[in-house]
């Protein structure tokens, strides 16, 4: 009988290899095996965010890339509902950081990123940019997620 011993770096490299899910149920085949390029841009305005656009359009039950753009001079927090949980974000890379018991991602200060999401099925509800020095005068705008063209 043979027997491996992996060293803590070879383990490291192998856990972090896998994916990462937050804890539930995988997620089914998306929809569509289309992932859009979406751009969503930050800016500030009497010191309080702005995102653009205002009404986020994607497609529903999709895997989609959104490539967040900060030109705002705070670090701002930027919230969907329940789109940041239960393993919707496929991968988050540049200088976005989880947050809020994944609520939330935060992009420093003239940071920008790209999440990749499986989104949520067709419906509308509210999104949400709110820098970290005005916690009570967040930006709202609305995400709308249609049925993919198939």
């Amino acid at each position: 009988m043979r027997r491996t011993l992996f060293g803590l770096g070879t383990l490291a490299a192998l856990l972090s290899a896998q994916p990462a899910f937050a804890e539930g149920k995988p997620l089914a085949p998306p929809a569509s095996d289309a992932m859009p390029p979406v751009e969503l841009t930050i800016t500030m305005k009497d010191g309080k965010p702005v995102c653009a656009p205002a009404e986020l359009l994607l497609p529903a039950d999709t895997n989609v890339a959104l490539h967040v753009i900060s030109r705002a001079d705070a670090p701002i927090t930027i919230t969907m509902g329940e789109q940041f949980e239960n393993g919707r974000v496929l991968h988050a890379d540049g200088d976005l950081v989880h947050v809020m018991s994944e609520k939330g991602y935060s992009v420093k200060r003239n940071g920008q990123g790209t999440l990749r999401l499986r989104t949520m099925k067709a419906g509308t509800q509210d999104y949400a940019c709110t820098s970290n020095r005005n916690q009570d005068a967040p930006f709202t705008g609305k995400l709308t997620l249609s049925p993919p063209a198939g």
